[in-house]
């Protein structure tokens, strides 16, 4: 099988990187899913290690602060159910507001219509039609802010088109596929000088947040290791009206890392004085999705139905440069309790998250008061200000709505972003590189470096 150009590369269903879905199906049909993962997943790979040694970022996003917007006005594409988040909670702070949105469902435009009219909020132009409806969103010059929040193939092409037409992107999880589209973002942000904001949300729970402060002021002594998971059943919830999240799920890897990632990475500073070094990755096999395949097509005729099916459990170990250690976990189709496993154990501490928050101390076990008293001490000022609201609001125990803010914030105000396009891409390299993996025998898998170096020199900043 010819190997496909690294720069148009899609990842779809069974792991296969290729651009033409019918000749997907039919590879996959004729078993020759293994041997194409291999190969095509190892172009994606070299050429990413290719841009590594490019050197230096033709501009640094790091720390990049963008001009006040006194008004920021919001484009929305995918009014689904994480677009629907943003939308109704926007207009819950001064100087933010939807100004047009994009679905190609009616009915999903119509909803927006409704809810806008209902809180007598100001009207928004509404787009729906083809694929490429968004296009005339971004295109517009009322808009400040480009929110994406459809399926996970569109995230890269409709944040490059949106940097281009000059507008900052906030971009649902994972923000890319592949390396390659990884490196797109970059280059677009960098080229455009506009931000990329990944809208991971678990950054900001109350703990995570807390925790994070306290690692990157040395409460805990030196980070040394961590861990973090997404064990989440929704197999059985798939695939409801939508294909797309079932496709997705039938690649082998570690395909949903970012949410128990991103809050261990903030606090052991990867990129921002350490980086991802290489990883390595192991699945299981599969147990129950071909099964749920069975059910999932009664209930929806049109899924695809593959000979092969994605490993239960993922497993992957992560080095950094500095010889530290992740262990991240993937799960989304045993019936385990829910657990997003956010662990940092440093050299004079440790903390926990599920099934109960947990503080060590110098090898001692906080009270729970004697704890709660050091996550306040350490909770950033954005949590304490709007935290209880936030829990009121809704939205994931409040940490959308915690997000939202802060993101609204930051660019109302002219400040850098807690997060950015480097982050973005170091993170959701984790699935390709664990596909990959897990095809070749748990071998180990280097991590781009998208910074261009710059990790070594940059200083980490505790969440305000």
């Amino acid at each position: 099988m010819p190997r496909a150009d690294p720069e148009k590369i899609m990842p779809l269903a069974g792991g296969i990187f290729m651009q033409n879905r019918r000749d997907f199906f039919k590879a996959a049909l004729l078993g020759a899913c293994a041997f194409a993962q291999r190969g095509v997943l190892a172009d994606d790979i070299a050429e990413s290690a290719r841009k590594s040694k490019g050197g230096a970022a033709k501009f640094n996003m790091r720390g990049f602060a963008a001009p006040k917007i006194g008004d920021l006005r919001i484009g929305v594409v995918g009014c689904g159910t994480r677009g629907w988040a943003g939308i109704s909670r926007f207009h819950l702070f001064d100087g933010a507001r939807t100004a047009a949105f994009c679905d190609i469902v009616p009915e999903k435009v119509e909803r927006v219509k409704k809810y806008l009219k209902e809180k007598n909020l100001p009207d928004a132009a509404a787009y729906c039609g083809g694929d490429e409806e968004y296009k005339k969103l971004c295109d517009r010059g009322d808009i400040d802010l480009v929110y994406i929040a459809t399926p996970w193939k569109w995230h890269v092409p409709m944040a490059e088109y949106a940097m281009a037409s000059g507008k900052h992107v906030a971009l649902e999880v994972p923000a890319a596929r592949t390396l390659g589209e990884a490196w797109r973002l970059v280059e677009a942000s960098e080229r455009f000088q506009k931000h990329c904001f990944m809208l991971e949300n678990c950054v900001y729970d109350f703990f995570e947040a807390a925790t994070i402060n306290m690692a990157l002021d040395g409460a805990l002594g030196e980070i040394i290791h961590a861990e973090g998971a997404y064990i989440h059943r929704i197999v059985q919830a798939l695939p409801k009206k939508e294909t797309w999240r079932w496709e997705e799920n039938c690649r082998d890897g570690n395909l949903y890392p970012t949410h128990g990632l991103g809050p261990v990475s903030l606090a052991m500073s990867i990129t921002r004085g350490d980086a991802f070094d290489y990883m390595t990755s192991m699945s299981s096999a599969d147990f129950t999705w071909h099964k749920n395949a069975e059910r999932a097509r009664r209930e929806v005729p049109s899924i695809p139905l593959f000979d092969k099916y994605r490993g239960n459990i993922n497993s992957s170990l992560i080095r950094t440069k500095n010889g530290k250690t992740i262990v991240l976990q993937h799960d989304v189709s045993s019936p385990r309790p829910y657990d997003r496993r956010h662990i940092l154990s440093g050299t004079q501490g440790f903390v926990q998250k599920y099934p109960d928050e947990t503080v060590f101390i110098g090898g001692k076990k906080l009270p729970k008061e004697e704890a709660a008293k050091l996550l306040k001490k350490y909770t950033p000022e954005t949590i304490a200000k709007i935290g209880e609201f936030a829990r009121k609001v809704g939205g994931h125990g409040g940490m959308d709505t915690i997000m939202i803010y802060r993101l609204i914030h930051c660019l109302r105000n002219g400040l850098p972003l807690d997060m950015d396009v480097y982050d973005a891409a170091a993170w959701s390299a984790v699935t390709p590189l664990s596909v990959w993996s897990a095809a070749n025998r748990s071998g180990p898998a280097d991590f781009p470096d998208f910074t261009g170096g710059g990790w070594k020199t940059c200083k980490p900043s505790k969440l305000s």
